[in-house]
């Protein structure tokens, strides 16, 4: 992992065409190390939580080359690489495990991020009929010592229409993605537990991603 970080480190420094294209057989070698990565770690997910099916890696990683069409931001390459790992891959509406190199904000993280409005109605009717099965998750204690607690950056600031404001556990129908994250400092990125690391955090994530991919049987 270490020759990836330091190809994030330069690129950050060097985010221009010319550079990128000087430097597009490297840009090759450590996409195709985190792929090798990632299909190792698929197979490993892939018996812990068997309802992500195999998806391959190619089919999870997300592309290094940002759509700066409707952006102030005209940097043309993203100085991250991530893999969203669901059944369907990266394009997948269900919940997955997600993986996130860059230097200095690396993290594991998983749920659902900012899900459709179909999406979402769902997942707040799972919910909403078992709140107790949810907070159960929320409580476990190893997602709680891993993820702590759900992202709040996009909470509303109101209960959501259709809902009562009087519902005992109106907070959790609050979010707008129901998501974690655990940071990942770059020197256990480059240790040799790193692995363990990451599917010991997949495995505290299991449970929670099973009770919001409950919505999709509906």
């Amino acid at each position: 992992m270490k020759e990836i970080l330091d190809f994030l480190r330069e690129l950050k420094d060097n985010n221009n065409r010319e550079w990128f294209d000087l430097n597009r057989d490297r840009y090759q070698q450590v996409k195709a190390q985190f792929e090798d990565y990632l299909n190792l770690m698929i197979g490993e997910l892939s018996r812990i939580d068997p309802t992500i099916g195999f998806p391959a890696a190619k089919d999870s990683v997300f592309r290094i080359f940002r759509d700066v069409r409707f952006s102030k931001d005209k940097l043309p390459y993203k100085t991250n690489f991530g893999a969203f790992i669901a059944n369907g891959g990266r394009k997948s509406p269900q919940a997955g495990y997600y993986l996130h190199l860059e230097p200095g904000a690396s993290m594991i993280g998983g749920g659902i991020y900012m899900p459709q409005p179909d999406v979402l109605k769902k997942l707040r009717q799972e919910i909403y009929f078992d709140a107790p099965g949810f907070k159960k998750v929320l409580e476990e204690k190893n997602f709680k010592r891993t993820y702590g607690m759900l992202s709040d950056f996009d909470k509303l600031k109101r209960p959501p229409k259709d809902y009562d404001a009087g519902f005992p556990d109106i907070d959790l129908l609050m979010y707008k993605s129901y998501a974690v994250m655990h940071q990942l400092p770059d020197e256990v990125v480059v240790s040799e537990s790193f692995p363990k690391v990451i599917i010991d955090s997949c495995k505290a994530m299991v449970d929670f991603n099973r009770f919001l991919n409950r919505a999709f049987l509906l």
